[in-house]
Order: C-alpha cells, then sequence, then structure tokens
C-alpha cells in the first residue's frame, strides 16, 4: 500500500507513468515512452490549461515544477534533399509548424515529464501557463522574442533577448543568418544607428563525413 500524499508507481518508470497519463486524461492525450524511459504527452491547445492544472495538482502526477519551456519551428522538418550524392530526410512534414514544449518535473515523485502542445495560426497563439507555474514567465517571453509565439493572458509580453526596434524573429528557420540590420555607433550623431545588413548572405552546405580506408585501424578510432 502507497504512504499517504505518495504516488503509487514506482519512481523512474516511464511506462507506468504513461498508463496513468493515458487511464486519466484519455484522448485528450497522445502519450509515447522513449526507449530509455522518457515520457512525451501531446495535448491539444484548447486542453492545455486544464491538463497543466490537473498535472500539477493531481496524485499521482504533481508536477510542481516548470523547468523549461521552448517553442520548435518544423518548417522543412523531415524534408528530403540531397548533398553531395548523400540523400537526408524521410519526407515533408505536414503538420503544424510551430509547437511548445515543456519541460516539467515531479519533485514529489521524482520524475519528469515532457508535454507538447501544436500551434496553429498566424502568428502562432497558445495560453500562457504563468499562473500555472510562474517560472514561464521569462521563458515564454523568450518563446515570443525568438519564434514569435503570442502567450495570451501573459502579464507582460515583450522582448527579452533582442533589442526594442529589433525586426522578426531569429530562432524561425525562415529567418536569415546575418538578419535584418546592423547597428553601429555613429560619432558624429553620438549614438547607435541601425543601417541595413552589409554581410553578403551564405548558403551552407552540411558537411558529409564518409569512411576511409586510409585510415582503417587507427586506434583513435577515427577509421
Amino acid at each position: 500500500m502507497a504512504e499517504e500524499g505518495r504516488s503509487s508507481l514506482p519512481e523512474g518508470n516511464g511506462s507506468a507513468l504513461a498508463e496513468a497519463l493515458r487511464a486519466r486524461f484519455g484522448p485528450s492525450l497522445e502519450v509515447s515512452v522513449a526507449p530509455h524511459g522518457e515520457v512525451t504527452a501531446v495535448v491539444r491547445a484548447a486542453e492545455l490549461l486544464e491538463v497543466a492544472r490537473a498535472l500539477r495538482d493531481e496524485e499521482p502526477f504533481r508536477f510542481e515544477q516548470l523547468m523549461d519551456l521552448c517553442g520548435v519551428d518544423y518548417l522543412g522538418y523531415g524534408q528530403a534533399d540531397e548533398v553531395d550524392g548523400t540523400r537526408s530526410g524521410t519526407g515533408t512534414w505536414d503538420g503544424p509548424r510551430f509547437a511548445v514544449v515543456y519541460h516539467l518535473l515531479s519533485l514529489s515523485h521524482n520524475r519528469r515529464l515532457r508535454l507538447k502542445v501544436f500551434l496553429e495560426g498566424d502568428p502562432p497563439r497558445v495560453a500562457s501557463v504563468v499562473e500555472i507555474w510562474n517560472s514561464a514567465n521569462w521563458y515564454e517571453r523568450e518563446a515570443f522574442d525568438l519564434f514569435g509565439i503570442l502567450f495570451e493572458g501573459h502579464p507582460d509580453l515583450r522582448r527579452i533577448l533582442t533589442d526594442y526596434g529589433f525586426m522578426g524573429h531569429p530562432f524561425r528557420k525562415d529567418f536569415p543568418l546575418s538578419g535584418h540590420v546592423e547597428m553601429r555607433y555613429d560619432p558624429e550623431k553620438r549614438r547607435v544607428v541601425y543601417e541595413p545588413v552589409s554581410i553578403e548572405p551564405r548558403v551552407l552546405v552540411r558537411r558529409v563525413i564518409r569512411r576511409d580506408n586510409r585510415y582503417a585501424g587507427r586506434e583513435d578510432g577515427r577509421g
């Protein structure tokens, strides 16, 4: 019999946690377990707040702490291409372009959970979880700044890493590597000025590493 206030699930047991999530939330969550026991649950945006509160407050979950929150841009994800005769990718991603991933920790039961929500619309929108996990405040501002994701209900949603006059969202995959503008100090105007980028755009090609029989049998393992 489990101790009062403690989970009946074995600590660190990903399969048991996954079954508990399926039993509690049913079709609201799409749960998967990685071979090494990491549990990921995908929730619909409309049900995010309800599910998040239950994960924080209910046994046997008690995910009291939000460890991290990040945006994801799936533009071009899985797209097949060919570089130097080597083909990669399995096809074109047909799901929503953006997602938000929440990394949760249960201090009570010593287990972790990855919660993911896919976002529709342009700009992508999702409810803020600041009232559930206060640590989400700056994380959501970061995802807004870098990905352009709007967190509805956030108490102070503004940029946190880039400048106030920054254009675009630099972690989006269609954002140019050199950006749109550059800044410098103008000694005549005695202030920082913004100008169009003077860097020539570059096309990056992935490096393809192949085995080479000239190094076969090397002790350093690079053969």
